[in-house]
């Protein structure tokens, strides 16, 4: 429905209902001699043309329906009679028919409202648009019934109401729209005399489907690198945004996945990566990509595939003497796609065969054993370790450590002693450390010299010797400095230097005292 068309509807309806009453009541001469414009409006008598179109400028149809009855003031006679009725005259009027546009007068500018203010597009939605305006700035002689909004699409010329009839509102939602729709809206006020001007919004509406950038919500356990172990499935479900639904692919280290070991599953919130039997080859960096027109939003996963590692390559007896065994071995060559934990030190006596863990999670590739007994020999073994566990065989000693007797060597007349003068030598070096600040720590070397070294120990090339922060003490060739609850300012070089009178020799390493961690 336009607005012109409501004008005459809004406008018309109490007078169309009066109309009939007229030509009931002739009362004499004037009656039928000079009719109204609101009397004429319905009949289609011969005579009406002259006088409706001179009628046609009145913009009252109200009052003077009202006052027909009173308009003869002639007694009735021979003019009365010879004038006759539009009943008489209605077969004759075919010939001089007026044109019906002007049965219904227009109404007058200032009986309607004016246009409302400020049409204004307040939100649009990929289903919905919401228009407000204010009121018109008049109202019309005959107040305010409402507003009326009315739709036209973009092509087409009927405009078409949203709502049937006036609302007193100045903001209106228009519903169940599809995306790609296009339109233009007006709206206008409407009172009893009809329907003012419209006001128009400039621009067509555009109905377009909300796009929301596309996000990815990656899982805290997978912000890390995923370790799995070789033979385990490995399924990553990694969740994410974006509307319309985005294109979404992986790479893997750069490259396409292999669609005969991976298979991907994506859903309209989520994207499952799936590896029945993981293998160290399916280790590396996994990107997801989620596009959306121009919009892209990525996300790199680790993954890591690891296994046992190998023992290591070989292990052999450096040095026994006391009860002492200096061992040595080389790290393994397969280290399980990972680094190591550390070795396993294990020892067995002869005569018993069991085997008793010595050192855990120990790193260097040589070590002392002590305190073994008197009399016994032993083999030794290896183990690597990663996060796997233990290797699955160890490195074994092929020959015995002997721990011999103490002989008695008689001193004959005349006999020359042998000299086994030797000078000082570090069979077992000093190895880098970290401790924690707080937690006594120790620092061990061997040495093998006669005669019997002093031991100097000293710190960052300075003598520590009588600091009652440290304590050092010796045990068979093996010395040891004790550190009592280091700090951080503990940190630093530590040397160890043996002197006897046939040289001296030195060895250091590296000690870090981290703070302890507070929450």
């Amino acid at each position: 429905m336009t607005a012109t068309s409501q004008a005459p509807d809004y406008g018309q309806e109490e007078p169309a209902s009066e109309v009939p009453k007229v030509p009931t009541e002739p009362s004499g001469e004037g009656a039928a001699s000079e009719p109204t414009g609101e009397e004429q409006a319905p009949m289609t008598t011969p005579e009406a043309p002259a006088p409706a179109a001179s009628q046609a400028p009145d913009h009252g149809p109200e009052e003077p329906a009202s006052e027909v009855p009173k308009v003869p003031t002639e007694p009735s006679g021979e003019g009365a009679a010879s004038e006759p009725t539009g009943e008489e005259q209605a077969p004759m009027a075919t010939p001089e028919a007026p044109a019906p546009e002007a049965t219904t007068p227009a109404p007058r500018s200032e009986d309607v409202p004016s246009a409302p203010l400020k049409l204004t597009v307040e939100d649009v939605s990929d289903s919905s648009v919401t228009v407000s305006w204010e009121p018109p700035e008049t109202l019309g002689s005959q107040g305010l019934q409402g507003y009326v909004l009315e739709l036209r699409k973009e092509g087409a010329s009927e405009w078409v109401p949203v709502n049937a009839r006036p609302m007193m509102v100045t903001q209106q939602t228009v519903r169940n729209l599809a995306p790609g729709d296009k339109f233009f809206l007006r709206v206008a006020a409407v009172n009893p005399a009809g329907a003012g001007p419209p006001a128009t919004l400039d621009q067509p509406i555009h109905i377009r489907e909300i796009i929301e950038a596309p996000r990815i919500r990656v899982p805290r356990h997978l912000r890390q690198t995923y370790i799995r172990q070789v033979g385990e499935m490995v399924n990553l479900q990694i969740p994410f945004q974006g509307n319309p639904k985005p294109q979404v692919s992986w790479t893997h280290n750069g490259n396409a996945l292999d669609s005969k070991r991976v298979s991907v599953r994506t859903g309209d919130q989520d994207s499952i990566l799936f590896i029945r039997s993981a293998q160290r080859s399916d280790s590396g960096c996994y990107e997801l990509s989620v596009r959306l027109e121009t919009l892209e939003a990525r996300a790199a996963i680790n993954i890591l595939v690891i296994e046992k590692p190998n023992p290591p390559s070989s292990i052999r007896l450096v040095d026994v003497w006391g009860c002492n065994v200096a061992l040595e071995w080389t790290p393994p060559q397969d280290t399980g796609n990972t680094e190591l934990l550390g070795y396993t030190v294990q020892k067995a006596d002869k005569k018993t065969e069991q085997w008793f863990t010595v050192l855990e999670r120990y790193h260097p590739t040589t070590c002392t054993v002590s305190d073994l007994i008197v009399g016994n020999s032993y083999s030794f073994r290896v183990f690597s370790e990663n996060l796997c566990g233990l290797s699955d065989s160890p490195a074994v000693t092929k020959e015995l450590a002997h721990i011999r007797k103490t002989e008695i060597v008689a001193k004959l007349k005349g006999f020359v002693e042998r000299d086994f003068s030797e000078a000082p030598s570090f069979t077992q070096p000093l190895a880098d450390h970290t401790t924690t600040s707080g937690y006594s720590t120790q620092l061990s070397c061997s040495v093998r010299a006669s005669p019997k070294p002093k031991i100097i120990w000293m710190k960052n090339n300075m003598n520590i010797q009588g600091d009652p922060k440290y304590r050092t003490f010796s045990e068979q060739g093996v010395y040891t400095l004790e550190i009592r609850k280091p700090s951080p300012f503990d940190s630093g070089v530590y040397t160890c230097k043996a002197v006897n009178m046939l040289g001296e020799a030195s060895v250091d390493c590296r000690l870090e005292v981290k703070a302890l961690a507070t929450h």
